[in-house]
């Protein structure tokens, strides 16, 4: 009789499913296909006769991206360890095949299309340092705290990082990819010295750099992400250039109110923010659903980092712990550059809302590290 209680305890335990975040992350893909539907409607009709063109070619890798998170959740999480190196070598490999192969659009290389189907690498890159990065840690142990061992670690995710801004021009995903790893790393070694150390050196080097570039006489034939910085200081003075879209977004803010327009009935979609679908779909929630609704969309996303932090410190092991905290870090990040981004807090560089903002490779690589974090979760108590 105990026996078969310890067996029904066990397969009860086997069974557990973590429903609050899988609500979460199913509220998000669905309020991601409205507002996407409502963005891009307009230009989709007048570019391909087809108002619902984004919105078919989104949910079909919504579909597939929630195909590959059921089999994350199910696959053992711990046999990715063995299989770091290729993963980490495979993004690598991506990464170099742009070259040959990437499609260019606005002078960068980042998807490679196979038969009408696009990969974006970085987005690959993303969740290979991920595992690499806590693959590192685990064999590492106190080794990290040696600047050799923390070196090496740091190191790995800053060579992805520069051969994705390298070979891609993806200045964001490369920033990223650093921030990730340095997430990892934070929770992973005791004290604060050297990352705040580090906080301090970044922001004087950005600080430095922006007073060179408000400063420079020359403007003509000056390096785009410059040009950028100084829309971002003065995006009225550069109206009809750099800061066009970032004062298009601004208006549609503030033209929100408080409850908004009313959902599809943003005039800034119109043509006036290029791409409204991509980076700046937060603009158009605003305007739509107004602050509330903003609000709203960042207290769900608040929600799923929290869980995520629940996840990891109930992980099994450490292994399960850092790949969800890798998880945590990436969607945290994204959410906090792409509406620091939209509201002219920092400079446009071009980051999109996870779950929410147009892109295929981005959800299903999105939805593949939820699944991750299940897995982790379903593993906690044994």
């Amino acid at each position: 009789m105990l026996d078969r209680i310890k067996a029904l305890h066990r397969e009860r335990e086997e069974s557990y499913i973590d429903y609050s975040l899988i609500f979460i992350t199913l509220f998000l893909l669905a309020f991601g296909l409205i507002m996407l539907y409502s963005t891009s409607s307009y230009e989709a009709n007048l570019d391909f006769g087809d108002s619902a063109y984004y919105f078919k070619h989104q949910l079909i890798p919504t579909l597939l991206g929630l195909g590959v998170m059921v089999f994350m959740s199910y696959f053992p999480y711990r046999i990715l360890q063995k299989f770091a190196i290729p993963v980490y070598v495979f993004a690598a490999t991506l990464l170099f095949l742009l070259i040959p192969f990437g499609k260019k659009v606005n002078g960068a290389r980042r998807w490679i299309v196979i038969k009408g189907i696009s990969i974006q690498p970085a987005e690959v890159v993303k969740v290979a340092v991920i595992i690499f990065t806590a693959t590192l840690i685990i064999q590492l142990k106190k080794n990290l705290l040696n600047p050799r061992g923390f070196g090496v670690t740091l190191g790995s995710a800053l060579i992805q990082a520069g051969l994705v801004y390298k070979i891609s021009k993806n200045l964001s995903s490369a920033i990223i990819i650093v921030g990730i790893a340095m997430v990892m790393l934070f929770v992973s070694t005791p004290g604060y010295k050297r990352y705040i150390l580090a906080a301090v050196a970044v922001l004087g080097l950005a600080a430095v750099v922006v007073i060179l570039i408000a400063s420079s006489e020359q403007t003509s034939g000056m390096n785009y992400r410059f040009e950028r910085v100084l829309a971002w200081l003065d995006p009225n003075a550069h109206a009809s250039g750099k800061g066009f879209q970032t004062l298009q977004a601004l208006y549609a803010i503030g033209s929100g109110g408080v409850f908004g327009k009313g959902l599809g009935e943003s005039m800034q979609k119109m043509g006036f923010i290029p791409e409204a679908q991509n980076d700046m779909i937060f603009s158009i929630i605003c305007e739509e659903l107004g602050l509330f609704g903003a609000i709203a969309v960042m207290l769900m996303f608040i929600l799923l980092i929290w869980r995520l932090m629940i996840i990891a410190n109930n992980a099994p092991d450490m292994f399960g712990a850092l790949l969800v905290i890798g998880v945590m870090g990436h969607i945290a990040i994204q959410v906090i550059l792409n509406i620091a981004v939209v509201t002219n807090t920092i400079p446009n560089t071009g980051i999109t809302l996870p779950f929410i903002s147009y892109g295929g490779s981005a959800v299903i690589v999105q939805l593949a590290e939820i699944g991750i974090a299940l897995n982790v979760a379903r593993n906690i108590g044994k």
